[in-house]
């Protein structure tokens, strides 16, 4: 049984019912979770060692770096009934919504530390990386999540060409992701 199929199964059905409707949503979420981690525990370790005088290059590197991680996952998991593209287009497509979407993830930094001067020794060290993370982390990061959705739904794993990737297993076309009966989907 699947990790997923294992979870829900444990779900009462009031929830499970929503959690199955909005699973690409749920999964998007998952993924964002962990580039979150990806992305702060990169930018963290570069902010406070090799780039301490130059926190947005540090944060633009760990964006670079989650949002690679982030593609895998969500062309693997979260979309993987969408798209269909050819790879390379895919990609194209994936990192130019991200790169959009790492301007408007950087904005929030950027004005915390050079419009609003949050920096040493202007505030102390501490109110510094309040505001780096509060801009940065969380208001930075919630607009390009919802960015990043819409232009993923959208542009690189439109739902058109959704059951039309290959399983990588059989070489067979996928199908739809919708459970006849209301049953709960294997694998996804």
């Amino acid at each position: 049984m699947a990790v997923v199929e294992t979870v829900l199964a444990r779900v009462p059905a009031p929830l499970r019912s929503v959690l199955v409707r909005y699973r690409e949503q749920l999964k998007f979420a998952i993924v964002g979770g962990t580039t979150f981690v990806v992305d702060n525990g990169i930018w963290y370790l570069l902010k406070l060692t090799v780039l301490t005088s130059k926190p947005t290059t540090a944060k633009a590197i760990a964006i670079i770096i989650a949002t690679i991680v982030s593609y895998v996952l969500n062309r693997e998991w979260s979309f993987r009934t969408r798209g269909g593209r050819e790879t390379g287009h895919e990609a194209g497509l994936f990192f130019l919504i991200s790169g959009v979407a790492v301007g408007v993830n950087l904005v929030p930094l950027l004005v915390s530390r050079y419009v609003l001067d949050l920096q040493v020794p202007q505030v102390s060290l501490w109110v510094q990386e309040v505001a780096d993370f509060t801009s940065g982390s969380i208001i930075g990061m919630l607009l390009a999540m919802a960015f990043r959705f819409w232009g993923f739904k959208r542009w690189v794993f439109p739902d058109e060409l959704g059951g039309h990737r290959r399983d990588p297993d059989t070489g067979a076309l996928s199908g739809s992701v919708s459970a006849p009966g209301g049953k709960v989907p294997s694998g996804r």
